[in-house]
């Protein structure tokens, strides 16, 4: 990173925390896509979940369900999202857990002003934050996409996310785990930094992130805690 960029970056009064989901606070991206998978072989497209993780991941439910017809060819039956939902909803009331770190790094910093902005739907949302007992961390400060025009790359959620902070997004920190989520904190003018701790993540991502604009990429969220200190203004 060039001088002038740190430079820039340690003046900022960065004030708040905006925090990704799936992948970053719920290591649900393998459970989410094996379902994904497992859904769209048995309509007919042999689908695994490194083929899921590619087609179908950081997309809105509805983005999703286009998706799967443009792949499968057919029309989805009206009931198609409820049953999707409710395969998902049981495979998380089973195996949901969070991110390696995740707990610790939200009680040292409960301080910071901070909310969620994910694609997934509110229904969800609740659900994960009830299994993984988080939901009274981010009480009223849950944003889904669905609640906007655009999901990511789109700046939509983020912007939102901020607006209803009323914090400025340049103030803002986004940390992100995927490619359209770093692109859409970007375009909203946040900090973004990449995290790679949850079990989805693949060789290489760190690199993908990079390219996507991160401004920062961390491992882990000790490590993220040594990045975001000089970041943020106490």
């Amino acid at each position: 990173m060039d001088a002038r960029k740190l430079t820039s970056q340690l003046s900022a009064s960065h004030r708040a925390i905006i925090y990704d989901f799936d992948g970053v606070l719920a290591d649900s991206e393998v459970l989410s896509n094996s379902v994904i998978a497992d859904v769209v072989s048995e309509l007919g497209v042999p689908t695994t979940v490194d083929d899921a993780y590619r087609t179908y991941m950081g997309k809105r439910l509805v983005e999703v369900i286009e998706t799967i017809e443009r792949v499968t060819g057919r029309r989805l039956p009206a009931d198609f999202a409820d049953s999707y939902q409710r395969r998902t909803f049981d495979v998380f009331r089973a195996r949901l857990e969070p991110v390696d770190g995740a707990r610790a790094f939200l009680a040292a910093w409960r301080d910071v002003p901070n909310c969620i902005a994910s694609s997934s739907s509110p229904e969800r949302l609740a659900l994960s934050l009830e299994v993984l007992d988080m939901a009274a961390l981010f009480e009223g400060r849950v944003f889904s996409a669905s609640n906007v025009a655009r999901g990511k790359p789109h700046p939509d959620i983020f912007l939102y996310a901020a607006e209803q902070l009323g914090i400025a997004p340049a103030d803002c920190i986004v940390i992100e785990d995927s490619l359209s989520g770093i692109t859409g904190a970007r375009a909203a003018g946040a900090t973004a930094i990449g995290l790679t701790a949850a079990s989805h993540v693949q060789p290489g991502h760190d690199t993908r992130l990079r390219e996507a604009g991160a401004d920062h990429v961390v491992q882990s969220f000790a490590e993220l805690d040594r990045i975001i200190r000089p970041l943020l203004r106490n």
